[in-house]
This record gives C-alpha cells, sequence and structure tokens, in this order.
C-alpha cells in the first residue's frame, strides 16, 4: 500500500515529481488524497466543497513542486496548500445543504435518538466551523489529523508558542460553545 512508503521512497517520489514526473506525483496524490480531503472538509464543513478544495490543493502542490523545499515535511507543506485553497473556496462560496446532515432513519432505529444523535454532530460540527480561521485550522491539523505542533508551526508558518495559543483557544472556545450539550448528554 503506498500510504506505507517508507521516507527514502518518499523522498525519491518527491525528487522524481520536481523533475516533472506525472506518475511520481500522482503516487503522492494517493498517498495523501484521504489526508487533504479530510482537512478541507474539516476547514469546510461541505463534502462537495472539500473534494473541489483538495483537486486545486493537488493542483497548486503540482504547480509549486519545483519550490518545495525538502527541509520542511511534504504532509505539512501539502496540508498548507490545502488549508489555503479550502480558506479560497469558502471565501467565494455560499453554505449549500449538506445532503449527510439529512436526518434518515430506518425501521428499526429509535427515531429519538437517532435525532439527537444527528443534532449533537450537527452541534459539533457547527462549533468547529464558527471558530476564527486561525484557530480552526490548527485544530483540525491537532485533533483530526494528528499533527505535531512542530508540523503544524511549518503547515501554518506560525511558531509553536503561537500553535499552542491558538489550540489551548479553540478548545476553550469550544467548551464554551458545546457546554450546555455536555450538561444534556
Amino acid at each position: 500500500m503506498l500510504a506505507d512508503i517508507t521516507v527514502a521512497e518518499e523522498s525519491r517520489l518527491i525528487a522524481l515529481a520536481q523533475q516533472g514526473d506525472r506518475g511520481a506525483f500522482g503516487d503522492l496524490v494517493c498517498r495523501y488524497r484521504t489526508g487533504v480531503v479530510n482537512v478541507v472538509y474539516r476547514m469546510c464543513g461541505d463534502p462537495c466543497l472539500a473534494e473541489d478544495a483538495a483537486q486545486v490543493a493537488f493542483i497548486r502542490a503540482w504547480q509549486n513542486m519545483p519550490k518545495f523545499q525538502p527541509r520542511a515535511a511534504f504532509r505539512s507543506w501539502l496540508y498548507r496548500i490545502a488549508i489555503n485553497a479550502a480558506l479560497d473556496m469558502l471565501r467565494r462560496e455560499k453554505p449549500a445543504v449538506d445532503i449527510d446532515d439529512l436526518p434518515l432513519v430506518s425501521p428499526v432505529e429509535k427515531v429519538e435518538a437517532h435525532v439527537e444523535q444527528q443534532e449533537r454532530a450537527r452541534q459539533v460540527k457547527q462549533a468547529v466551523l464558527s471558530l476564527p480561521e486561525a484557530s480552526r485550522a490548527a485544530l483540525v491539523l491537532r485533533e483530526y489529523e494528528g499533527l505535531s505542533y512542530q508540523e503544524i508551526a511549518v503547515a501554518l508558518d506560525i511558531s509553536t508558542g503561537t500553535v499552542m495559543s491558538r489550540l489551548n483557544y479553540a478548545r476553550q472556545r469550544l467548551v464554551e460553545m458545546l457546554n450546555p450539550l455536555l450538561e444534556e448528554a
């Protein structure tokens, strides 16, 4: 599986892609596609917009491959491009109804429990989406993608201290916004 390639193999693919090898870049896309889509989805909350933003991110990454400096992790560099693509699309797009948010209840499920679960998920999603972009980006990279503080700092071009500050702010805001939800549970 491509996701399990070694650091040396990834470095080789990056070097080839920087020389214009589309196949090598395609292998990198395969490796990081899921992570990029997840990051942009968590930034924008819309699966269709996430797919579009991910595609834009990979196009931008291809166009900028010659500029990539291996001193930073490729994943951090790519996630930075993805976050910027998501934010660009959010600025242009109007909110749309997400069909995944519409409840579908099977006859065997308890309607009330299903509705409560859907409502909680919607409230958490809205709380994350209501965070300021900078705090949301740090939170998404840490909590959903599992990046280290240092990787987040590289991806967002900020200091590690700023990463910690943004994460602390985001977590405090989420607790404040979701406290009523937590008390109900």
